[in-house]
């Protein structure tokens, strides 16, 4: 669960820092106060986007930190990840701390246990911690393309979806290099002349991987001969000596030295070891001497040469801007072309291949959707039926059902008689309907919801799945829009019992006094102007403090308002006891 909570520098709050508890956190406060803005912080931390404009005026960076406590569950979960990233840390291995901070200069820097990491990996940890449902949520629940996901996430069926969605992909893929062979006969044409004309081109250039080098030190050598026989023929005159000129060479001064040095340790015999290095250094002399004669005697003027690699390197280069940077990139596009001319000459054979394996594949696949979607359509009758129970407890006598469609599609997969179109996710196409009105028949949720019953749609749904969410804190951004008083504390009632009963920790941001008096911790957030600077502050509310707070929310004079916001805390205890103990 998210246990601390650190802010600095972000939109209006200078600095701030919040211990939650577990169970159910409550934040409350005046309109514009910030408390969006809080969660807007725990985002940022999760991966959500960096921008700019949330650092505080006067400020050139934000910083937000959270920390988190893990269950040995979720730590078994996380671990892996974790270790592969070296991001545990050893003394305290069920502890996480999480920090981004952005900077004026666009820069963001993420953070998991003091550990930098890319925020791609910031988003994949924050998505185990933490689900943070905002008001983004109820337009989502309008849109079917949604509907689909949900009613596999409250089945349990996600892992299977995906292999379903990792066999159709290869499907599709099998299905674009058959299309790719059924191109018209004059562009396959087309593409057989250009493959044979690069293969021609590439195996008469006869390259060789590493030539290019050998080519450029051969004409080096070849551009400086004139150089090169000067240099040589001085090395061997210095070490060998010139006898016309009767110039002494190093290796007669040495040889010299050589006899000077045997007498020395004829009288002295500890100095023969000095004798012994020089006869060493004459013979790499002499040897080395040799090896240059030879390398001059080698050596020759060859124009015709040089301008043979001159061309073969101009070759080269034309093959390189026309087909890689390298040779070995050259030789790769050789043998990928012969592979593309192999198949487009084989093309009838590949595609009778194609044809069969793509329908036995579409075959096998139809199955395996066929056996999802009965698995759906079984969990469809029991979450409509747990929806219309959540929603009856809120009040709202509805009617709830998952509405299956499928469409034909000769193309499609197999399916007993049928053909039926299909995507990454079966051939279901899920769209959940809604009677608000005894006696009316469902209809799509967009057509015939208001705002406070998307609303409590949307409650009743996230309750359902509460069940088998494993998310450890789940955060809800206004979940009370569109709802009144009347059952507001019914809407508290059950995200207390998200947070009691199903075990999560539930942090959420609301106005309905109702729904606040069920919070086991409340935080009023203050909006405070202090030099002509606005901040926000939070404070965590005592018994008395909450009474005084609920009251000024139900928005009655202030004696009254006390009277209401004791009777609101002491209903809320009063139905709390009526359930069984709490797992926290």
């Amino acid at each position: 669960m998210l246990t601390e909570l650190y802010i600095r520098d972000f939109a209006i709050i200078p600095e701030l820092r919040m211990k939650f508890g577990p169970g159910f956190n409550v934040l409350t406060g005046e309109t514009g106060a910030g408390k969006s803005i809080i969660l807007d912080a725990v985002s940022l931390i999760l991966g959500g986007r960096a921008d700019t404009t949330v650092i505080r005026t006067g400020s050139d960076r934000t910083y937000v930190e959270a920390t988190f406590e893990l269950t040995d569950r979720l730590l078994a979960e996380i671990k892996p990840e974790l270790e592969e990233a070296d991001l545990l840390d050893p003394d305290h291995p069920q502890t996480i701390v999480i920090a981004r901070e952005v900077r004026d200069a666009s820069r963001n820097l993420c953070r998991i246990n003091g550990v930098t990491v890319r925020a791609s990996l910031l988003k994949e940890v924050g998505e185990v911690l933490v689900g943070i449902h905002g008001q983004g949520d109820h337009l989502r629940l309008l849109n079917p393309r949604f509907h689909l996901p949900l009613l596999d996430a409250y089945t349990g069926l996600t892992a299977e979806r995906e292999q379903l969605t990792e066999e159709i992909r290869a499907l599709r893929a099998l299905e674009r290099e058959r299309d790719e062979l059924r191109r018209d006969e004059r562009s396959r044409q087309q593409r057989l002349d250009m493959l044979q004309f690069q293969i021609e081109e590439i195996r008469a250039a006869n390259l060789s991987p590493g030539e290019e080098d050998d080519l450029r030190a051969e004409r080096t050598r070849l551009a400086n001969m004139e150089q090169l026989m000067r240099a040589a023929s001085e090395g061997v005159a210095l070490l060998s000596g010139l006898e016309d000129a009767e110039i002494r060479g190093a290796i007669d001064l040495v040889g010299e030295a050589e006899v000077a040095l045997a007498a020395l340790a004829r009288l002295d015999p500890e100095q023969k070891g000095q004798l012994e290095r020089l006869q060493g250094l004459l013979s790499e002399l002499t040897d080395i001497a040799g090896d240059l004669y030879t390398y001059q005697e080698h050596l020759e003027h060859d124009p015709a040469r040089l301008n043979f690699i001159e061309e073969r390197l101009e070759l080269i280069n034309r093959l390189k801007r026309k087909y890689g940077e390298s040779i070995e990139a050259i030789l790769q596009v050789q043998i990928q072309a012969e592979g593309e001319l192999e198949r487009l000459e084989h093309r009838d054979e590949r595609l009778g291949e194609l044809a069969n394996l793509i329908e036995r594949r579409l075959r096998s696949l139809g199955q395996k959707a066929a056996e999802l979607s009965v698995k759906r359509q079984k969990a469809a009758v029991a979450l409509a039926q747990k929806v219309e129970r959540e929603l009856g407890d809120l009040r709202m006598e509805a009617e709830f059902a998952v509405d299956f469609q499928m469409k034909e599609d000769p193309d499609g997969l197999f399916v007993g008689e049928k053909r039926l179109a299909f995507d990454e996710s079966g051939f279901d196409r899920v769209e959940f309907l809604l009677s608000a009105n005894p006696g009316e028949p469902p209809k799509p949720l967009a057509r015939v919801a208001s705002g406070g019953e998307t609303a409590r749609i949307m409650l009743a749904l996230k309750t359902a799945l509460a069940e088998v969410d494993d998310t450890p804190t789940l955060i809800f951004d206004e979940i009370d829009q569109g709802i009144g008083g009347r059952i507001g504390q019914v809407v508290g009632q059950k995200l207390w019992s998200l947070a009691g009963i199903a075990g999560h920790q539930v942090i959420i941001v609301t106005h309905l006094p109702q729904m606040a008096g069920f919070g086991d911790n409340h935080f009023q957030v203050q909006k405070e102007v202090d030099g002509g600077r606005t901040s926000t502050n939070v404070v965590l509310l005592d018994h008395q403090a909450r009474v005084q707070e609920l009251g000024a929310m139900l928005g009655t004079k202030e004696d009254l308002g006390i009277v209401g916001g004791r009777s609101i805390l002491q209903e809320a205890e009063s139905i709390k006891q009526r359930f069984r103990p709490r797992v926290t």
